[in-house]
């Protein structure tokens, strides 16, 4: 069940430790107003040669006329990167000095803080000035175990032995979840080798398409629907990882070549044009030229397919049929690869062994360039094509290479659906979070038998970001709601939530969303482990994005022996009828069905946790958690040669006893009178014991309080406490 209801919380962020609460926000932030301003920055990377092929140096923006659909345009950013003299391959390493090392992957705005705490002095601008930026991009799906062996070993050669002092190499991989940042830019051998020698071979091999045409194998199979339609889909999303990747690497003013390693990428027919445009364009916006590198190198294809394969069973084995498909196949699979690098300025290395050429071809291509960046005039978002113009006062008989013109941004309003779900794509694979939305979230976990646990999450969003949907006149806006739940060991999807929300804009209901946050509810089942949670909400009326993610851990109570095993514990103030919630999304058989998997609904009502930890005096603070036990001794029969078989009378319930006790300026402020707490029956096989509590907050004085529970089970001696701080106001 997902519910959104309206609060009167304040959304003030409180770490806890016992369970994940938190916010995409930094706490104690204050908003009072925003100001936007919109500008687009294009960068032109231009290379300059006299007739004779020399690269003409000493040029200023004075000397260069710049014009967009024919308006001209002023330089703004103008860089001079000299690369001629660091041309020679440093010397190759000694293999007894390479220090090889299992890094952890981190994302791109940790691979920044890091070089940045390393190097203080180093800012984005010397960093990267005079250097020649490669990226190594490895599609896993893209490619057979062998094939990755072969890619990796040239991207480790060219390290030994191509790299020269001007290069910053970066490694990137796409095995079909996401697009992984490996490796910012560095000069670090060692670091490069070493995320080169440990990725794992075999990776992303779920995704190969599954060619059906005259040259397939005769599995003996019945008849059936081809799962082509299913490669369509896989071709879309190694494109739009590439596409994600020509966008990550477009934060940087310099020019990029990304290293495309794969065993080819066949288009389905005109399927994928549209995605293949997207791509194309994004890199060519982003500065970015693409160099695809056949991970199979020099193939000699036999007739009716090889070894790896069982022999066709048609006809087509004595029409020819089935040799002339092996061949266009594997040409089309080239003819894509051969795309995307001719139409972004790179080249396509094919029918060679020698993978390292295909990198050493693309690093040679990067010589001396200038820089140039003026802010457009033509402000509109319309997503049309502007073409430009560079040009030299005096240099008739000089040759300029540039970018001849790009595709301007489009704004929301003007986005498709196509490009609405792109924008979401995106902004799930990206490892850097959006915080337009401010979101706040807690996340819980109850024990439901020995091996699944439900995991209820709220989210919380400032109605006042929404209601600026009403102010532009509207009269409803979506909501779109995105959850990803991974396995923090694998990397694996387990579990995920999609869900909109259609929220009417009256002008009453616009006026509380200026000062109530809006709450959003929904639930999961999980095994013990440690999970990775990534939250995504867009206001489907602006386009703004809020992200929230956090790692989380379930831990196994079956293994739990000195201590009483306990659940999440949910403070709240409210109790609310489902039927009461202003918005709802789901009724009928799933409510149900969510309501008896969900412990926060009881009797009828459910208890809204305060993600915020932020509580007023002249409400009733409620506290609930669940306690586990081991399940009593089954019943035993004593057997007579007089009597019949006479069953024992089950034990009674073990009591546990639970208390409350809060903590004011270090002082015990208030304490509960301690209650037993019994079994649910029913339920005797976990011993799952509800405990409850409600205590008045009106004599308290406000401030910052710590809230202790305290459990104890005097059959067995053992005891847990729980505490975790809240703020109390007027």
């Amino acid at each position: 069940m997902k519910r959104l209801l309206l609060t009167a919380s304040l959304l003030i962020p409180i770490s806890l430790p016992a369970q994940q609460v938190g916010s995409n926000s930094a706490s104690g932030q204050e908003k009072t107003y925003t100001l936007n301003v919109n500008s687009q920055l294009v960068v032109e990377n231009v290379v300059i040669k006299d007739k004779q092929g020399n690269f003409l140096t000493g040029l200023k923006p004075s000397d260069f006329e710049v014009t967009e659909d024919g308006a001209p345009q002023t330089i703004r950013l103008f860089e001079y990167q000299h690369l001629s003299e660091a041309t020679d391959p440093l010397p190759p390493p000694d293999p007894n000095d390479e220090n090889i090392t299992i890094y952890k992957r981190l994302t791109r705005t940790q691979f920044a803080a890091e070089g940045s705490s390393t190097n203080p002095s180093a800012t984005s601008e010397s960093r990267y000035k005079n250097h020649r930026l490669l990226a190594f991009y490895f599609d896993m799906t893209a490619m057979k175990p062998e094939d990755q062996i072969r890619a990796l070993g040239a991207a480790q050669k060219f390290v030994r032995t191509q790299i020269t002092p001007a290069d910053l190499v970066a490694i990137l991989r796409y095995s079909g979840g996401s697009v992984d940042v490996l490796q910012d830019f560095t000069a670090d051998r060692n670091r490069l080798l070493s995320i080169l020698q440990t990725l794992v071979v075999g990776e992303g091999q779920g995704n190969a398409d599954s060619i059906d045409d005259a040259a397939s194998a005769d599995t003996g199979a019945a008849f059936g629907q081809d799962d082509s339609e299913f490669n369509i889909f896989n071709t879309d999303r190694q494109l739009s990882a590439l596409q994600t990747a020509a966008k990550m690497l477009g934060q940087l003013n310099e020019k990029k070549s990304l290293i495309y390693f794969a065993s080819g990428l066949r288009l389905n027919g005109i399927n994928n044009q549209a995605q293949l445009h997207a791509t194309i364009d994004a890199a060519i916006r982003a500065g970015v030229s693409f160099w695809a590198v056949d991970a199979r190198g020099l193939v000699a294809s036999a007739p009716l397919g090889d070894a790896s394969q069982g022999s066709p069973g048609n006809q087509g084995v004595y029409s020819g049929t089935a040799v002339q498909a092996v061949t266009d196949t594997f040409t089309q699979s080239q003819d894509t690869m051969y795309s995307l690098a001719a139409d972004t300025g790179g080249k396509a290395l094919f029918d060679n062994n020698d993978l390292t050429r295909g990198i050493v071809q693309a690093q040679h291509a990067i010589s001396d360039y200038y820089v140039l960046g003026y802010y457009t005039t033509n402000t509109a978002q319309n997503g049309r094509f502007r073409r430009v113009k560079i040009t030299l006062k005096n240099g008739d008989q000089a040759t300029l290479d540039y970018r001849q013109g790009y595709y301007a941004n489009k704004e929301f309003n003007r986005f498709t659906s196509v490009d609405k779900e792109r924008q979401l794509e995106d902004a799930l694979m990206l490892g850097d979070p959006v915080t337009d939305l401010t979101i706040a979230m807690e996340i819980n976990y109850f024990q439901l038998n020995r091996a699944e646990y439900y995991i209820p999450f709220e989210v919380k969003i400032p109605g006042r970001e929404l209601a600026l949907a009403k102010r532009s006149g509207a009269e409803h806006t979506l909501i779109d709601f995105v959850c990803e739940v991974k396995d923090d060991t694998g990397g694996m999807t387990v579990s995920n939530v999609r869900d909109d929300v259609n929220i009417k804009l009256s002008d009453s209901t616009a006026a509380e969303l200026a000062s109530r946050p809006i709450e959003y509810d929904g639930g999961f089942t999980l095994s013990p482990g440690k999970y990775t949670l990534k939250f995504l909400a867009r206001d489907d009326e602006t386009g703004r994005i809020g992200t929230y993610q956090t790692t989380f851990t379930i831990p196994n109570l079956n293994k739990e022996t000195k201590h009483v095993p306990i659940s999440s514990v949910v403070l709240s103030t409210q109790r609310v009828d489902p039927k009461d919630a202003l918005y709802s999304t789901t009724h009928g058989k799933d409510e149900a069905k969510n309501e008896a998997a969900n412990p926060l609904f009881e009797n009828g009502k459910k208890l809204i946790p305060s993600v915020t930890r932020v509580f007023r005096q002249d409400h009733d603070l409620y506290i609930y958690l669940q306690a586990y036990e081991g399940a009593p001794p089954a019943p035993s029969t004593t057997l007579t040669s007089a009597t019949p078989a006479t069953p024992n009378p089950p034990p009674a319930p073990r009591p546990l006893i639970a208390f409350v006790t809060l903590y004011h300026d270090h002082q015990k402020t208030f304490e509960t009178t301690p209650i037993a707490a019994t079994p649910t029956p029913g339920v005797n096989r976990l011993g799952r014991t509800p405990i409850h509590f409600e205590i008045p907050l009106h004599d308290l004085p406000s401030g910052d309080y710590t809230c202790v529970v305290s459990i104890l089970d005097p059959t067995n001696q053992k005891v847990s406490f729980w505490q975790a701080p809240f703020l109390l106001v007027k």
